[in-house]
């Protein structure tokens, strides 16, 4: 359904030709598709017969807004979509001084078990077709009036888990017929599956990848990330300095700051020497709070404490600001339904 939004132009025109049309038809319909027009009917440059053929067979499933929340502390924007089969992702809108970058979910749900992850508690229901991360992009532009300049795939889902889909959605998003953004603007975030990590190098992408680490050692990785006991920590430092190797690209490392399980002086001296040699750059992020959790946040000390170590060091760490908290928005606060106390 809606196979045209995940198609090319050329794709589109093979479609076309088969329904006798001329070529150039393609680059209109594309170019309406990435505007995000709901109905055929807006797209006035085309003849009725071939909207009305295209509505019967092709039919625009757009997302409807289930829920609209704006976080009164900073402006961020959090939708509820209610997908064409009747399930249910988030996507969150956030506002930098540099622009408006939108966070999008990769699947209907997370079969990756973090601890710290309310994405994953009901589990993996399907992968997201390409058009429908693109909608979350587009119609987010459209609802917010916002135009969107970056766009981080770190919501719900393991986009690696969804790799094919994720490549198809990339080149779309980034066509110059369409919404034109750079892969210099776009954020990947991988709870560490290898051989995804290696696949996805081949392409030479210019995204920027980032690596949901978390733990310095395996100890630590294995009681908050299942997948560790799959790809150990040694494999997955392994797989970055070959993609480094492929891309030439810094790496970014996700480090949850999780009180008294990883957020030690050793931890950090532990997470220095996983990390030598490799240009990466660490984001420390704050737990944010997840209801069904026991973990609880590491203090702003501690915090500090260990960005300080990791500068000492010779790594880039940087803090994470909090965007969208009041509105469980912020990083790993995602879910794909409402919960009963909400």
């Amino acid at each position: 359904m809606n196979k045209l939004k995940s198609m090319t132009i050329p794709e589109i025109g093979v479609i076309l030709k088969e329904l006798g049309q001329p070529a150039f038809r393609a680059k209109q319909i594309y170019s309406w598709l990435h505007k995000g027009v709901r109905s055929y009917e807006e797209m006035t440059n085309l003849p009725k017969a071939l909207r009305d053929t295209l509505q019967e067979k092709y039919p625009i499933c757009a997302p409807e807004v289930v829920r609209k929340q704006e976080s009164q502390k900073d402006g961020t924007i959090k939708y509820l979509w209610k997908l064409s089969d009747g399930n249910c992702v988030e996507t969150v809108l956030m506002r930098y001084h540099y622009g408006n970058t939108v966070c999008i979910s990769t699947e209907v749900g997370c079969k990756m078990g973090c601890a710290f992850c309310a994405s994953t508690l009901g589990g993996l229901v399907r992968p997201l077709k390409p058009y429908e991360m693109l909608d979350q992009v587009l119609f987010t532009q459209v609802d917010s009036g916002l135009p969107v300049s970056h766009i981080v795939l770190m919501g719900i889902g393991e986009p690696l888990d969804n790799l094919s889909n994720v490549l198809r959605f990339l080149e779309l998003v980034n066509s110059e017929e369409g919404m034109n953004i750079s892969m210099r603007h776009i954020s990947l975030s991988t709870c560490g599956l290898v051989p995804k990590i290696d696949e996805l190098a081949q392409h030479k992408l210019q995204i920027s990848l980032a690596i949901s680490l978390h733990g310095p050692n395996n100890e630590i990785r294995n009681k908050i990330m299942p997948v560790n006991k799959a790809y150990p920590v040694e494999e997955l430092i392994a797989a970055c300095r070959r993609y480094y190797d492929k891309t030439s690209r810094r790496i970014h490392f996700e480090y949850a700051m999780i009180n008294g399980l990883n957020d030690s002086p050793q931890q950090a001296k532990e997470l220095l020497a996983l990390l030598k040699g490799l240009p990466a750059h660490v984001n420390l992020i704050p737990l944010n709070h997840v209801e069904e959790s026991p973990l609880k946040p590491s203090t702003k000390a501690a915090v500090a404490a260990f960005q300080n170590l990791l500068e000492q060091g010779g790594v880039t760490a940087t803090v994470r600001r909090t965007l969208g908290s009041d509105i469980d928005a912020s990083c790993g606060q995602l879910r794909r339904k409402y919960t009963q106390k909400r």
